[in-house]
């Protein structure tokens, strides 16, 4: 496959005041273009002063663009040759009954794991409470986590768990880096997906830092709660991905 003009909108289509800086949103178009497949493996860009033309900017805010997206590893900049697209895919997760991090991207990535970020026991909020069917003010365990593939941050998730069935699940996750083997040491064998909710909104500054993402990136939010097979509610989780390098599939609950 050739090269195409990268987005086949008009420079109208950059929105100056939208509240997101002009060089994100022609990133943004970049990578919609790759995704879309308008790029070969290794196809160039094109040069920088068309790019400027096509989107009515400066060649410095080309450059910011380009730039952002070689630091997230989706183009690889050649001195005195270009700007080349690197062939990296996003990675397809799977929502689904038994959504698992590390079997939803198994055969997609060599190496899968969660790191415990941090942990807390506060009081419930109402929608934490409603999710896990206990009363507001319950003392829930939070447990802050980063999904990593082959070395790559791939999701940012916050989980809540009741304190009072589930003490200790905090170290259970630092030890085994698993969900499924930490809900294990408390007879827990098996959970299925009971809802999932989910939107899309730009990265935070938490997002940013930990999901190594630029200024303006967008992040796909599912909000979902976890049962036992008998239906009793376990756990209620919020976690993010980062759109550039996920994309999330859905399968029936």
């Amino acid at each position: 496959m050739g090269t195409k003009m990268v987005g086949q909108k008009s420079a109208s289509s950059i929105e100056r005041r939208s509240g997101v800086s002009v060089w994100r949103q022609i990133a943004d178009q970049i990578l919609h273009s790759i995704a879309a497949g308008d790029f070969a493996e290794n196809a160039a860009l094109p040069p920088e002063v068309a790019l400027a033309e096509r989107y009515g900017v400066n060649r410095h805010t080309v450059r910011s663009a380009i730039s952002a997206l070689v630091q997230d590893g989706v183009l690889r900049a050649e001195q005195g040759r270009g700007t080349f697209v690197l062939s990296r895919k996003r990675l397809s997760y799977p929502i689904g009954a038994r959504t698992r991090f590390s079997t939803g991207l198994q055969g997609q990535t060599s190496e899968r794991h969660i790191v415990l970020l941090t942990s807390a026991i506060e009081p419930a909020s109402q929608r934490i409470a409603e999710g896990l069917g206990i009363a507001r003010g319950t003392d829930v365990i939070r447990l802050e986590t980063r999904g990593e593939a082959d070395g790559r941050p791939v999701s940012r998730a916050a989980a809540w768990y009741e304190a009072k069935r589930f003490t200790g699940i905090d170290a259970a996750m630092a030890e085994t880096g698993s969900v499924t083997a930490s809900l294990k040491r408390f007879g827990i064998d098996d959970y299925l997906r009971q809802s999932t909710v989910l939107s899309a909104r730009h990265a935070d500054a938490a997002d940013l830092a930990d999901l190594d993402l630029q200024p303006g990136a967008i992040v796909l939010v599912a909000i979902a709660v976890n049962v036992t097979p008998d239906g009793r509610p376990i756990q209620f989780a919020e976690t993010r991905f980062p759109a550039e390098r996920v994309e999330l599939k859905l399968s029936a609950l």
